[in-house]
């Protein structure tokens, strides 16, 4: 397994989604309702591990062939194993680019959940300079023990949705249209 290493914040990130978007887009047509930019390399300014993640919202997550046969015909792997229940999940063959594909209903709560942390820390300089405080010193701490860096960083994960959902309720927030 690779050590966790965050980097500074590149502009090659939002890039490299724009052109993953399209091809995602051209395959997916209608079957996605939104697909979107998500996780740490969406927020600009903010240091990350150099994965993209990507949130594919469809009306429905079963059956998954409808989704399932584009993602793995652009060269995704499904991993079926993945635990959490509220998506599917692809990654990218070996030797590709790191990349997380989330599969989600569209207007369930772990849908709108990912939009709303990443448009909070957007929008939220200290609490996007405090996860990225803690990503870096945990990254130092378990470099090469992914679930405890991910347990971890949990705690503070937890501590900004708490302030996102009281700004949520405070602006009346809704994700914007579709990256891609």
């Amino acid at each position: 397994m690779e050590p966790i290493e965050i980097h500074e914040y590149s502009e090659e990130w939002p890039r490299l989604f724009e052109r993953l978007g399209v091809r995602l887009r051209e395959a997916l047509g209608d079957v996605a309702i939104r697909i979107d930019h998500i996780g740490s390399t969406s927020i600009k300014r903010l240091a990350a591990k150099p994965i993209i993640d990507v949130q594919i919202s469809v009306e429905q997550i079963e059956p998954v062939d409808p989704f399932r046969i584009p993602l793995e015909q652009l060269g995704f792997v499904w991993r079926k194993d993945n635990p959490e229940r509220t998506k599917r999940y692809f990654r990218e063959k070996p030797g590709d680019r790191r990349t997380h594909i989330h599969v989600r209903k569209a207007g369930s709560w772990s849908e709108q959940f990912a939009l709303l942390f990443r448009d909070y820390l957007r929008e939220h300089a200290e609490d996007r300079e405090k996860y990225e405080r803690v990503k870096r010193d945990l990254a130092a701490k378990y470099r090469d023990e992914r679930i405890k860096y991910t347990d971890a960083k949990n705690v503070v994960f937890w501590e900004i949705m708490f302030r996102a959902d009281r700004w949520e309720k405070r602006t009346g927030w809704e994700p914007g249209p579709s990256d891609a």
